[in-house]
């Protein structure tokens, strides 16, 4: 986009984040007639759908990579990238000094929540992984010059969450475990086809039976039971809408476990570690009961389930940053409705909700946006000097990076690693 074509008054937002819930608002604002500046912390815009979300959903990516190509070409919005918030700019500088219409949040939650039990993280990397990085390195590992962290596959490992993302990590443990057996058998295997097809399914077609290659598979431990997992929801459901709704919930969950050879072990809460040689070697837990909706623990249930390998899949939290008032492990929205952090500063999508949900983020950006638009255009338009001021932060940022300010040519450029 031509930065010098923009020089008159006008009003100018700012967005934090620009994947599902950003780019969604980069094209409303634009659409309103205000300039929508997106400062994406990556190089490509596209978060957790490219690295969060398995591989094997290559076309649900491809589909949000291509919507959110359209939004951020929308005329009138600049792209920004390799901007992250906290380090390349600050949140006061950009909620304050910069002199923009209004700030919005939309960069997702990409840190992990810690397990609630004192002292576990010093054992990461060192028998316990988080979600998050274990997810990227799949996602990733195969591409030419990768250098990330590396995670080893061991078997029986032990998942401890509930909900989509920790069947995710445990599909990806799996079908993981059986492909490099399968290797070890002179039989290569593409990971993709066989979520596609399933383990036992692919073993058939190689003449195997699961118990061949004696694989005990990874157990995923849940609080509740899988009726309760938030597998598929849907907005404030009725008594009977929520009684069928369990029963899907609990036939997905017999899918992943028919499908992936998945062990779960329901109604168990880790309490704490056990540790081996240094390193994390399990975990005791104790049973658990549903009373009222509120998980409880049971008296003298006390087991122990050692493994090498042991992810937490819990759920994740927005990323701290210095000048964003925090509540616990969230942001403190003064309105959570309207999405306000604080005067002029607004939150959608996962940064807000806490759902890490295409369909929910989306919704959320076409809720939230019109009210932070409105709440701009009754502010007064940017002189024509502070645009200019604006401008020139973006062009430092452009040529900090490389960005020649054409977003197609830059997309283009920077595809994935093969």
């Amino acid at each position: 986009m031509n930065l010098s074509s923009i020089s008159e008054a006008c009003h100018v937002i700012g967005i934090c984040g620009g994947a599902v819930g950003g780019s969604e608002a980069a094209a409303l604002i634009a659409k309103s007639g205000s300039i929508a500046v997106v400062f994406e912390q990556n190089m490509r815009p596209y978060g957790k759908i490219e690295d969060g979300l398995p591989r094997w959903h290559s076309k649900l990516r491809n589909k949000e990579y291509a919507k959110i190509d359209e939004n951020l070409s929308t005329p009138g919005v600049v792209f920004v990238p390799g901007t992250r918030l906290g380090e390349d700019l600050s949140f006061s500088s950009l909620s304050n000094d910069v002199g923009l219409s209004a700030l919005i949040l939309a960069h997702g939650a990409w840190r992990d929540r810690p397990l609630p039990i004192e002292g576990v993280d010093r054992f990461i990397g060192n028998g316990l992984s988080y979600q998050n990085p274990f997810v990227y390195w799949f996602n990733h590992y195969e591409e030419i010059g990768f250098s990330g962290e590396n995670f080893p596959i061991h078997d029986d490992a032990m998942v401890i969450g509930g909900g989509l993302a920790s069947i995710d990590v445990c599909k990806i443990l799996n079908l993981e475990l059986y492909a490099r057996a399968l290797g070890d058998r002179g039989i290569k295997v593409d990971i993709e086809e066989m979520e596609v097809r399933g383990i036992p399914r692919t073993l058939e077609t190689h003449g195997l039976a699961v118990d061949d290659l004696n694989i005990q598979g990874c157990t995923l431990f849940y609080r509740r039971d899988k009726e309760d997992m938030p597998l598929e929801n849907v907005r404030n459901p009725s008594a009977q809408r929520l009684e069928k709704l369990k029963g899907t919930r609990a036939k997905i969950m017999d899918k992943v476990i028919r499908k992936y050879l998945v062990r779960f072990c329901p109604n168990a809460i880790p309490v704490e570690a056990v540790e081996k040689d240094g390193r994390l070697d399990g975990f005791i837990f104790q049973r658990t009961k549903i009373v009222d909706g509120r998980v409880l623990r049971i008296e003298n249930t006390e087991f122990t389930t050692r493994s090498k390998q042991i992810i937490s899949s819990i759920g994740s939290t927005p990323v701290p940053i210095d000048g964003v008032p925090m509540e616990g492990e969230l942001y403190q929205w003064q309105n959570r409705e309207e999405g306000r952090l604080v005067n002029g500063v607004y939150g959608l999508g996962n940064v807000l909700t806490g759902k890490g949900n295409i369909v929910e983020s989306r919704r959320n950006s076409k809720e939230i946006t019109p009210k932070v638009v409105d709440q701009a255009l009754a502010s007064p338009k940017i002189p024509a000097d502070g645009v200019s001021e604006i401008m020139s932060l973006i062009r430092t940022r452009w040529d900090t990076v490389g960005y020649p300010g054409e977003y197609e040519d830059w997309i283009a450029s920077k595809p994935p690693a093969a």
